[in-house]
């Protein structure tokens, strides 16, 4: 079990696998193999409800299950930052947050590419 405090840290460490993967093809993954894309795909998305917590929990739910989490979480780090908004890799923007300070620690303090 991973202590409490060190929880960002693990999930920092766990993208260094995809570091050097280029952006484009961490997109095509995501695109491929992503659960929220294959919903949108396949019509059968949620019923967003416009309640914030609602659909976070929704949209965690979905994360949570899906193959290329990780993946998809590099890719926001990499391309927004802090500075995305909803569920990205099954974590909240706080909790997001949190981890992108530790992966930026990890990588010398900035996004990659």
């Amino acid at each position: 079990m991973v202590n409490p405090d060190d929880y960002f840290e693990v999930i920092a460490a766990d993208l260094d696998r995809f570091a050097e993967a280029p952006d484009n093809v961490l997109l095509e993954i995501v695109t491929a193999d992503g659960a929220c894309m294959w919903l949108v795909a396949t019509d059968e998305e949620p019923e967003w409800t416009g309640d914030d917590l609602t659909d976070r929990e929704a949209a965690a739910r979905i994360c949570e299950g899906c193959p290329v989490r990780r993946q998809c979480l590099e890719l926001e780090f990499r391309t927004a930052g802090d500075e995305t908004v909803g569920v990205w890799g099954a974590l909240s923007e706080e909790d997001r947050r949190a981890a992108y300070a530790a992966w930026c620690a990890r990588r010398g303090g900035g996004r990659s590419s």
